[in-house]
């Protein structure tokens, strides 16, 4: 590793490392309905019209599936943006966050 001299001595340099990415799982149930799973995709996750469709068909015919990667912050947040979104409307729509 490099070093970098200071007038107080020898210190050794950081390496600034990308920060870890989480992959944020939407999870398949019995009650949420089509149309608000599109909905919170394109709200909360900014995903097209198009993309969303196919997302909610893959969750349906698969079980689950990945909406994005991000930075833990950001998928903690968007998680809780749309399970309170889902909560308001009474469903029990579900996400789960994993490492990449």
């Amino acid at each position: 590793m490099p070093t970098q001299q200071t007038s107080g001595g020898v210190r050794e340099r950081s390496r600034v490392r990308e920060p870890r990415k989480y992959k944020v799982i939407i999870h398949n149930d019995d009650f949420t309905t089509m149309e608000f799973v599109v909905k919170v995709l394109t709200s909360v996750f900014f995903k097209t019209e198009k993309e969303a469709t196919a997302m909610m068909l893959k969750v349906h015919n698969e079980g689950q599936a990945v909406v994005g990667v991000y930075c833990y912050d950001l998928a903690a947040s968007r998680v809780r943006s749309a399970v309170a979104m889902a909560r308001r409307q009474g469903f029990p729509l579900r996400f789960s966050i994993i490492p990449e």
